[in-house]
């Protein structure tokens, strides 16, 4: 039973107007809106230093030179440009804020593709420091949990030299992310953002 009063349609009309609202804003992830910590920037440049050496493990790339290979990156996130800094200039736009969350939500989203493509490979399970480091890196700064839905399909053999080429590059695009990743979180850290 509901019972209508004249003076109540102005309420009524703004709850109805901001349901839809706050369905949307319930499936989003919950970001941290804190700044990144020292450890956060420090867990972010080992990571890169990990990634960086297991590029040069000859046992991992027998017959192949990962540091002279193409890259192969996560196209499915926007981390260079939501994260670049304010008053940025990327592809010819100055970019006039920054915004914490989207830059987390995309930071989150490259973590986690290449954390289940890495965890899916067995011959990546030589050099344990890129997997540990990525993980402490999630784990430590970030208020999501480590993705779950990880598949059989997704492994692989890589004794193929297309197979290692492959990882070859996908870790290299990894490297140049992650040094996108290492910049945004020192800028977080620094607090430049909401200046």
């Amino acid at each position: 039973f509901f019972v209508f009063f004249p003076d109540s349609a102005p309420a009524l009309l703004l709850l109805m107007l901001s349901l839809p609202v706050w369905q949307i804003s319930e499936s989003l992830p919950v970001m941290s809106t804190t700044p990144m910590n020292d450890s956060c920037v420090n867990s972010a440049r080992m990571l890169l230093k990990n990634i960086t050496q297991a590029l040069t493990q000859t046992e991992l790339f027998t017959g192949i030179n990962c540091t002279e290979q193409n890259m192969e990156l996560n196209t499915n996130t926007n981390t260079p440009y939501v994260c670049a800094p304010k008053e940025a200039t990327c592809l010819g736009k100055t970019k006039v804020d920054f915004n914490q969350e989207s830059c987390l939500s995309n930071i989150w989203r490259d973590l986690s593709h290449y954390y289940k493509f890495f965890t899916a490979q067995p011959d990546l399970l030589r050099v344990p420091t890129v997997i540990h480091s990525l993980r402490k890196l999630m784990e430590n700064c970030f208020v999501e949990s480590l993705p779950t839905n990880l598949t059989q399909n997704e492994v692989r053999d890589f004794s193929h030299c297309d197979e290692r080429l492959n990882l070859c590059k996908t870790l290299r695009g990894f490297q140049v992310r992650t040094i996108t990743v290492s910049r945004a979180i020192s800028y977080m850290s620094s607090g430049e953002h909401t200046k």
